[in-house]
């Protein structure tokens, strides 16, 4: 007489349990554990306060200039056409008094003076990082100890082509301002014993911070501000 099969028992399952409680471990936490998934990677954040959200000039209002070209948001990109002479925009927002860094995109769309004059804060005064200034080469900063940035020891040459996106970059502490385009350092300028300000006239109307051309179209995207701390040490 044939004797009735018994079922096949797998204590594979058993065993592991078992090693789960002898470990502390409940077998109901150590499947939680198993099907959770991955946490993902928070997304790294843009670096600083963006400035202009390229669509609006929200923030921004269109320098007082006399004879000033239009301005406008358009494509992701704040433009400003060229006009009699001084043409540009003035942040509305409070900007810190010192201890920033300020970083934009710029580039000259036609004219042959400066696309770029970067005016920003420096304590209780103000100043300009002109670029492509007195006939489209000078940069420096505007002024030092009553001289220009064509006259002054930040003076420097640089060819700026036209069409082309020239990334800025402006560092302001208290001793010291640099600056920089493409990479390049332009400004290193140990500000102990020296007057930062504005050159007089029209310019002015961009102070506390603002960005302005001369007989110039430009355009302007990626306009970041952010404090030295967050900045970090990078060169």
């Amino acid at each position: 007489m044939k004797l009735p099969l018994l079922p096949r028992w797998n204590f594979a399952p058993l065993a592991c349990t078992a090693l789960l409680v002898f470990a502390g471990v409940s077998p109901a936490r150590a499947q939680e554990k198993k099907s959770a998934a991955p946490a993902k990677p928070a997304a790294k954040a843009a670096a600083g306060q963006s400035l202009f959200d390229g669509k609006t000039l929200n923030g921004w209002a269109v320098t007082d200039f006399a004879g000033h070209g239009e301005v406008k948001a358009e494509n992701g990109e704040l433009m400003i056409d060229s006009g009699l002479a001084l043409s540009g925009v003035t942040f509305t927002n409070p900007t810190p008094k010192m201890d920033y860094e300020v970083t934009l995109e710029g580039k000259k769309l036609s004219g042959n003076d400066f696309f770029c004059g970067l005016t920003f804060p420096y304590g209780t005064n103000s100043c300009t990082f002109v670029l492509g200034g007195w006939g489209g080469a000078v940069t420096g900063l505007s002024s030092v100890d009553g001289a220009d940035a064509s006259e002054n020891e930040t003076t420097k040459f640089m060819k700026f082509d036209k069409d082309k996106w020239y990334a800025v970059r402006v560092k302001v502490a208290k001793k010291r301002i640099e600056a920089w385009v493409d990479g390049e350092k332009l400004v290193d300028l140990d500000t102990a014993d020296k007057r930062i300000e504005m050159r007089p006239g029209e310019i002015e109307l961009n102070v506390p911070f603002g960005l302005a051309t001369y007989q110039t179209a430009a355009a302007f995207r990626n306009l970041r501000l952010q404090p030295l701390a967050a900045a970090g040490a990078k060169e």
